[in-house]
Order: C-alpha cells, then sequence, then structure tokens
C-alpha cells in the first residue's frame, strides 16, 4: 500500500490540515468577513480536498498583482488646441458661445477638471450646431460664416477625443484599476449597483454626444464619477479571478497526482467537508457572474468610445478581454474547467 494513503499516514495528515486551517483562520480574522476571506475560503477547499485525498495540502503561494494601468501620457489622445482671437469669437457673438469661450478661458476654466472640459466641449458643440442650423450664418459676414463652419467642423472632429480624454483622465476611471487593492470579500463579489449605474450612464452621454436635445446634468455626472471613485472594483474583482485561478491550480495539481497513483479509487467530496464542494462551486459561480456583467459593462463602454493609444488597447486585451486567453476572467474559466475534469475522472473511478 502506497504510505501516502496508508492508515497510520492519514492521523499526521490530518493534524497538519487542522493546524493550517486553525493558523489561516487567526489570519483571516476567524475567517469571516474582509479581504482575506475569499483567499480564506479557497485555502480550507484546498485542506479539505487535499485530507479526503490523503496528501498534504499545497503550500499557497502569494497571488501576483494586476499590471500597472498606463501612465497618463500613454492613455491620452492629442487634441490640437484651437485659437482665436476674442474679436472673432465675438462676431459669432449670435451663436451664444462668447460667454462660454471666456469662461472656458479663465484661470478657472484652465485648471477644470477633465469631466468638467468634457462638458464644456459637449456645450459648445451644441451650441455651434444650433447656430449653423439657424438663420444667423445668413447674416454674418463671408467670413465670418466661414470661421463658424470652419469651428463646427474642428469641434465635432474633436468631440470624440475629448470624450476619451475626460475619462481616461479622471482620477476617478484611473483610480477604478488602482494595484494598491486586494481581492473582494467572499461575500462581496457582485459589482456595486452605484459603479454600474455610473458605467451605463457614461455610456449613454458618449454614445449620444451629438444628438443636440442630449443636455448631460453636471451634477448627475460627478455623482457618478464620485461612485467609480469610492472603491477601486475593478482592480478588487481582478486580483479575486487571479487568485482563484491560482488555488484552484494549486488544487488541480493534487488531483493531477492522486490520478496519476493508479491506486484505487478517491472520493473528492464529502458531506462533512467545510466548504463543500457543491459550496465552492456556487461561491466560483457567482465570482464568473460578477466578473462577466462588470467586464461586459466596461466593455461597452470603452466599445463606444473611439479605439484610442496601444498603451490602453493593450491593457484592455491583458487584463479585461472577455476572450483573450491570458486575461484573468478567461484564465479563470480556463483553471475551473480543467479543475472540474480532473475531479470528475477521478471520481468516475469510485463508480
Amino acid at each position: 500500500m502506497d504510505e501516502s494513503t496508508s492508515p497510520t499516514a492519514r492521523p499526521a495528515l490530518w493534524q497538519k490540515w487542522v493546524a493550517t486551517a486553525v493558523a489561516t483562520l487567526l489570519l483571516a480574522g476567524c475567517g469571516g468577513s474582509g479581504e482575506d476571506s475569499s483567499d480564506a475560503l479557497l485555502i480550507d477547499y484546498q485542506q479539505a480536498l487535499a485530507a479526503r485525498l490523503g496528501m498534504e495540502a499545497p503550500e499557497p503561494r502569494p497571488p501576483a498583482n494586476i499590471g500597472a494601468f498606463p501612465e497618463r501620457r500613454e492613455r491620452l489622445v492629442e487634441i490640437p488646441e484651437t485659437r482665436d482671437g476674442m474679436l472673432n469669437v465675438y462676431a459669432l457673438r449670435e451663436c451664444h458661445i462668447t460667454t462660454l469661450v471666456a469662461e472656458r478661458n479663465s484661470a478657472l476654466g484652465r485648471v477644470a477638471p477633465a469631466s468638467q472640459r468634457w462638458l464644456y466641449e459637449l456645450e459648445l458643440w451644441k451650441r455651434l450646431d444650433a447656430c449653423l442650423a439657424s438663420d444667423v450664418p445668413e447674416r454674418l459676414a463671408e467670413a465670418d460664416r466661414e470661421r463658424l463652419e470652419r469651428l463646427a467642423a474642428i469641434k465635432t472632429e474633436q468631440l470624440p477625443r475629448v470624450s476619451w480624454n475626460s475619462l481616461f483622465d479622471s482620477d476617478e476611471w484611473v483610480r477604478s484599476f488602482s494595484r494598491a487593492s486586494s481581492p473582494l470579500a467572499h461575500e462581496s463579489l457582485a459589482p456595486p449597483p452605484a459603479q454600474r449605474d455610473a458605467l451605463a450612464f457614461l455610456h449613454d452621454l458618449t454614445r449620444h454626444q451629438f444628438r443636440p436635445d442630449r443636455r448631460p446634468d453636471a451634477d448627475r455626472l460627478e455623482g457618478h464619477l464620485q461612485a467609480l471613485q469610492a472603491r477601486p472594483y475593478t482592480a478588487e474583482l481582478l486580483r479575486t479571478l487571479m487568485l482563484a485561478e491560482q488555488r484552484l491550480e494549486e488544487a488541480s495539481d493534487l488531483l493531477q497526482v492522486a490520478l496519476d497513483r493508479h491506486d484505487g479509487c478517491a472520493r473528492t467530496a464529502g458531506a462533512g467537508d467545510s466548504p463543500t464542494a457543491a459550496d465552492m462551486a456556487t461561491w466560483l459561480t457567482r465570482l464568473e457572474d460578477a466578473a462577466t456583467r462588470w467586464l461586459q459593462d466596461i466593455d461597452t463602454l470603452l466599445e463606444a468610445q473611439i479605439s484610442g493609444p496601444q498603451a490602453v488597447g493593450d491593457y484592455r486585451r491583458r487584463w479585461l478581454s472577455l476572450e483573450a486567453p491570458e486575461a484573468p476572467l478567461p484564465a479563470f474559466q480556463a483553471a475551473r474547467e480543467r479543475h472540474d475534469t480532473l475531479r470528475e475522472r477521478l471520481d468516475r473511478r469510485c463508480r
């Protein structure tokens, strides 16, 4: 009989498992809630599985962090500054843009946050577009009419770039990808409703930015951005996926060793396990559902934007993709599929 599965070897393994479990509970605040509770749950599962297989539980390795979000200069697109003398702007006063331009050029306007610059450009485009559609151009001198048409064309071309920069230059958006974050608590996987509302609002504002009848509310925009700033949920979610992938791979290595031994059956689950295999499957499904919903929301928002710089595209494929094999969600899904397959193969031996 293999020494690792003999009756005399099992008590020692169980003692090691209990000792490790106690240490894990102490480190995780008794395994309750908190940023370490997901890892405690996954490690408890590994230990219960190892005990059933008559093997030593793996030594948990610290998971890697997510990659750094692109630097500001790497994630913004270039927008040439539009310059025109105040006399030329005043000649277009019937378009009601003089006060708007003056506010933008003021000391406060020059240091306004990205979101306010976005609202300014949206309002300026709407006024220029409305002016072109009115009878004002007929009353303008030819040079002023050409200036109006040129300015409207420039702002129409620039507006999608402004939308991009306003999002990727906002502290609230950038902090959502902060590496100074932790995995989610095991009972708090779902995307915060206020943050999902924020993504939906930003998507709607971007998608309909050329609709003259849509006038975004500044307070609503700031409120939604503040919701994103409340916590770096994107980073927390990605780190939870990476943690779960790693712990599943470690547990799968146990199953592979058990399969390679060819020494009879070993049931991989029991009603007395804590957590049970069913509990673990439910939790993993909740994590996958939360990640799919959130990453789809982000994907929908970014699809409404211009393509943007390569650095952002690279980050998106590596960390936010729902399909790229190396991205956290597909990698987690692959690790879960492998784990379930190995469990099923081992369980079949006992049928």
